[in-house]
């Protein structure tokens, strides 16, 4: 992306925002936390992407998912009366993917960190350090 397109991109993704935590009434959004998590503008500024997390069911997901393509035109309208652009780009609006598989790895990560842990437990029983015999000193009395 150029240094332009991502401009363009961050202030869409500012200006949605606004939009529709101000402006949406539809109640499928007003009953979900919606996040902009980025906004992929093509190099021609005609169409941008915006991938979005909704908090709820894989239902209410695609129902909030389904009211932002459905309030899409109304959003580009304002958009173009808030950019400084001579028409504003096509709105695509995407259920972001990556986070969901970044919290896969994450969990993942997690619990090989946990089985590890509990093998060196196993293996090791007590710490090197509490090991040791005993001192010299000790066994005299």
């Amino acid at each position: 992306m150029s240094r332009r397109t991502e401009r363009v991109g961050s202030t869409i993704q500012h200006e949605l925002a606004q939009i529709m935590m101000r402006e949406l009434t539809d109640p499928r959004l007003a009953e979900h936390m919606i996040s902009i998590t980025r906004v992929k503008v093509s190099p021609d500024i005609s169409i941008a992407d915006v991938y979005v997390t909704v908090m709820g069911t894989p239902g209410q997901q695609t129902a909030a998912l389904n009211a932002l393509k459905h309030s899409a035109g109304l959003m580009r309208t304002k958009l173009t009366k808030q950019l400084a652009l001579r028409v504003a780009p096509f709105l695509k609006f995407h259920i972001d993917e990556n986070l969901k598989k970044e919290l896969a790895v994450l969990d993942l990560i997690d619990k090989a960190a946990k089985e590890s842990a509990e093998l060196d437990r196993q293996r090791g029983g007590a710490e090197p350090d509490q090991a040791s015999p005993p001192d010299e000193d000790d066994k005299e009395e």
